[in-house]
């Protein structure tokens, strides 16, 4: 597997193009389109919040009942969110206005929306958006780059990444981009994230793939403890990459589910680590735990702990706010069997064991938790399981990032 520089446009057949269609934002784009040449093979996972946004209500219907979709359309700043039969009528007249424009069929094009809740979005601007985004469209990673800059809202940087890999002599490409800063804590996947792949393979194994995929990337960040009302993972598998169709669990398949993991986990860091404020990416391990299930339990609930996010922070080796967070989560555990140890770029250190702190150099700490990516890692002496979770610190800036988010 190769790591390459692009996102989207990445795998064959997939172009892209960004506009400024004047939604919400001044002087920036803020539409977004991705079609694939041919009709691809559609998979996608949504919000688990029982209010949902007409987009994911659109999208969802269009995935179960259609083997393939062609395009998807994004838009940033309105939501679409809490908007009634109006709302979803405007996803139809988005996708009418694809038809018009490229002659896809409505039912197979996709939409999604992000931004404020509660807001109708302008569909004269969306429309026009549609048609200005037609003729831009381009395979260049200068458009998939263009695109992923478009969907951003409180993002601070476009959120992007691709690999390739060799099947029977033929390379595969799985790229994809992502925006998510705030209101991210996923249940079934996490805010906007696009993948496209020429991979050859069933819709129902593309689904299962990303179904199973999520519970170890997508699932396992946290910005803030809010689930939104728009989370949407659209995967597009459109088989120009020309490979025997992968229509069983072989060989082929594990390194389709190895790329595609690839490019969610990294796309879900990128999401932790740009969380709204944020100053760091905050990561927890979890080894040796006694089921999957637990250790996924025990690393999501220290990087959820507010208390924690703000020690880290500030730079301060706050051990007792992670042990807290441990004998919260609802796992049973000796406390003073585990072992707990701060690391990052700048090395490793043990501040807890055998049910006390270790006589660990608070100035060697500090170093390590002024890096800019920080990991615990707890060790819990039960079992052979482990799990990984990521989030953010919790600054200042997130609350007057949100004191204001309307306006």
């Amino acid at each position: 597997m190769e790591v390459i520089t692009s996102g989207v446009t990445a795998a064959k057949g997939f172009k892209a193009a960004a506009t400024a269609a004047g939604i919400k934002y001044k002087d920036r784009t803020d539409m977004a389109m991705i079609v694939s040449a041919v009709p691809a093979v559609s998979a996608g996972t949504f919000t688990t919040n029982v209010v949902k946004a007409a987009p994911v209500k659109w999208d969802r219907q269009t995935v179960e009942s259609q083997e393939y979709a062609q395009a998807v359309v994004v838009n940033a700043g309105i939501a679409n969110a809490c908007t009634g039969e109006e709302g979803m009528s405007y996803c139809k007249k988005t996708a009418d206005m694809v038809q018009e424009v490229l002659d896809i069929p409505a039912e197979q094009v996709l939409v999604a929306s992000t931004g404020v809740i509660g807001m109708q979005l302008p569909i004269d601007r969306i429309q026009n958006g549609v048609k200005a985004l037609a003729p831009k469209l381009s395979d260049s990673k200068e458009s998939g780059h263009e695109a992923a800059c478009a969907i951003m809202t409180t993002d601070t940087k476009p959120k992007e990444v691709a690999v390739t890999f060799e099947v029977e002599g033929k390379t595969v490409t799985v790229g994809g981009m992502c925006k998510g800063s705030g209101m991210i804590h996923p249940n079934m996947c996490t805010m906007l994230s696009f993948v496209t792949t020429d991979c050859a393979i069933s819709k129902e194994l593309l689904q299962e793939a990303l179904r199973e995929d999520i519970k170890d990337t997508y699932n396992m960040i946290s910005v803030d403890g809010d689930t939104s009302t728009n989370d949407t993972v659209l995967l597009l598998a459109n088989g120009m990459a020309e490979n025997t169709k992968i229509t069983e669990k072989n060989e082929a398949y594990q390194k389709f589910v190895e790329a595609l993991n690839y490019v969610n986990t990294t796309l879900a860091k990128k999401m932790a680590g740009d969380g709204e404020g944020a100053t760091a990416l905050f990561e927890t391990q979890v080894i040796n735990a006694d089921t999957k299930e637990n250790a996924k339990i025990l690393a999501k609930s220290v990087i959820c702990s507010s208390l924690t996010k703000a020690a880290i922070y500030g730079h301060d080796a706050n051990w007792g706010r992670i042990l807290c967070a441990l004998g919260y989560s609802g796992v049973q555990f000796d406390p003073e069997a585990i072992e707990l140890f701060f690391q990052s770029k700048s090395g490793k250190i043990q501040i807890y064991k055998d049910g006390v702190a270790t006589d660990y150099s608070e100035e060697e700490a500090t170093k390590i938790l002024s890096d800019e990516e920080v990991t615990v890692l707890v060790d819990m002496k039960m079992g052979n399981a482990g799990a990984t979770a990521w989030g953010c610190d919790l600054t200042y800036d997130y609350v007057k990032i949100n004191a204001d988010y309307r306006s």
